[in-house]
């Protein structure tokens, strides 16, 4: 397993459905190219994204309906049209979409009816450039698309319902003769469903092929759980703790501590571990190689997981009850380095880190993350705690540096809603007015020791709380939040730029 590159560099944190666009949300059309061509001006050598899988509940992506699978929204219907799969008049009548947050159900009723229109127009006549492409796609990733289109048309065919509430039980169970009889019943949905993930990853990968040719590369995101209601579930129910009706043993979830006395029921399902060992650990090798596919830098989300997980009983209403089990994290490594001996991966080591984790992450020489939000706190003495793992004057060469991530208020806002004694803090920490915060954090993470600092987008334009992507055990208001097609972001990047160069960021000056 490959470790971080030996230069140091920086990046941007923003997910794809944030980029503009004029069909309500962003999308693997110009503004995807337009963007990667400002962080080439900037200097900026990262772009994190979030997981690229098809978002579930709460439009999390988090909680895709598959790991393997890419979300069908970010499908450019630009590029369906240069395909000659719809027609320039087809979006003549395109909503008055929110240029400054995505409406999902919105986009969904205005975008899914042109997705099916130029699938069956691709199936009709395949377009001679795209021939194959297709038949190399169909082939490549049989192993999980049959499955997963399938699922996504029973799901369809069942109202959304969860494939184990309330489907025919055989289809629920996978029998040989249920899987045969839906799959001819669901044929051309079936096939429509796989259309849209070819248009999904052809046009993921032409992005991916630019960024790198601009010496961008890209870091995607694993969960380390997978939704309840996923094809990855019901088509490998053997590898996850289910009973004999298919229900959920046992959930995921983290134990109480200060901030949760009761702890976080998760309710994502549990691997069995054993019979992912007993079979060499082939579906999470599948799923990092498919990742690895999409991406040039892995992020394992809870990475401590990996090592021990808190295992909930499901009939439990809260965390309270669960137990610590052991992971098989180094044999999973192992397995996948044999498989994927140059895949990058990034360790996602915050919350409850135990001695036993850090040993696992540095045997595995992965990096782990600092946030810069974290770093500022008094200990139980009231004074200030100087050895916390996130100030920069504490940090190691092998890791990656943010002023906040995804789950974090902006810093702007994280800065509003601390106290004065901790704004203090801050302030004489890095000998600044506290005016311009959010600069003075990417400052501190860019001259940091850490090899690479990525910085959300909404930090690199000062942004309040309102511009807050996700706030952790809330459902409804997050992940909607989009980059206004009139903003300036060439500007911040410029001046990114001089403190990327100033700080040994520019790998290709340092050659």
């Amino acid at each position: 397993m490959n470790r971080l590159s030996s230069s140091r560099a920086s990046g941007i944190l923003l997910h794809p459905t944030a980029l503009p666009g004029k069909h309500g949300i962003g999308d693997m059309g110009d503004g995807a190219f337009a963007f990667i061509d400002a962080l080439a001006e900037g200097g900026q050598s990262l772009w994190q994204i979030l997981p690229l899988g098809p978002i579930g509940y709460g439009e999390s992506p988090y909680s895709p309906f598959s790991t393997f699978a890419g979300e069908e929204l970010l499908i450019s219907l630009d590029r369906l049209k240069e395909w000659g799969l719809l027609e320039e008049t087809d979006t003549d009548n395109v909503p008055a979409f929110d240029d400054n947050s995505v409406d999902y159900d919105a986009v969904r009723a205005f975008k899914k009816p042109l997705l099916i229109q130029a699938c069956d127009t691709f199936l009709k006549k395949i377009p001679s450039a795209l021939k194959r492409d297709w038949e190399r796609f169909l082939e490549n990733n049989a192993e999980w698309l049959n499955d997963y289109a399938l699922f996504t048309a029973l799901h369809e065919e069942f109202h959304g319902i969860a494939w184990n509430e309330d489907w025919d039980r055989d289809i629920m169970k996978k029998t040989p003769e249920a899987v045969a009889k839906w799959s001819l019943y669901l044929k051309k949905q079936i096939e429509r469903i796989k259309v849209i993930q070819f248009f999904f990853d052809f046009q993921w990968k032409k992005i991916k092929e630019y960024a790198n040719q601009n010496n961008v590369r890209i870091i995607g995101d694993v969960p380390i759980f997978v939704s309840p209601d996923s094809a990855d579930v019901w088509a490998n129910r053997h590898l996850f703790l289910t009973d004999e009706n298919c229900r959920y043993t046992s959930v995921a979830g983290v134990p109480p501590d200060y901030f949760s006395p009761t702890g976080q029921r998760w309710g994502n399902p549990l691997y069995d571990w054993k019979a992912m060992e007993d079979d060499g650990f082939r579906w999470w090798v599948a799923r990092i190689r498919r990742t690895a596919e999409l991406v040039d830098i892995i992020r394992i989300d809870h990475f401590r997981g990996l090592r021990a997980f808190w295992k909930i009983p499901s009939k439990e209403k809260t965390a309270e009850k669960g137990k610590w089990i052991k992971a098989p994290g180094e044999k999973l490594f192992a397995a996948i380095s044999r498989e994927l001996p140059h895949v990058e991966i990034i360790a996602e080591d915050l919350g409850l880190i135990t001695e036993d984790v850090v040993a696992l992450r540095k045997k595995l020489h992965l990096p782990g993350m600092k946030i810069l939000q974290f770093a500022f706190e008094f200990n139980a003495e009231g004074r200030f705690n100087a050895d916390n793992i996130f100030l920069p004057h504490n940090y190691e060469t092998d890791a990656v540096v943010y002023t906040g991530t995804h789950d974090n208020d902006t810093t702007v806002g994280w800065y509003r809603t601390l106290s004065e004694p901790v704004r203090d803090l801050v302030r004489r920490y890095y000998g600044i007015s506290g005016d311009n915060i959010a600069w003075d954090l990417i400052r501190s993470a860019s001259s940091s020791r850490a090899r690479y600092a990525v910085f959300p987008m909404q930090d690199l334009l000062s942004l309040d709380s309102w511009a807050r992507t996700n706030t952790p055990a809330t459902v409804g208001s997050n992940w909607r939040w989009r980059l206004n097609p009139q903003t300036d972001i060439l500007n911040p990047l410029r001046r990114l730029r001089d403190l990327t160069y100033l700080y040994g960021r520019l790998p290709w000056e340092r050659n």
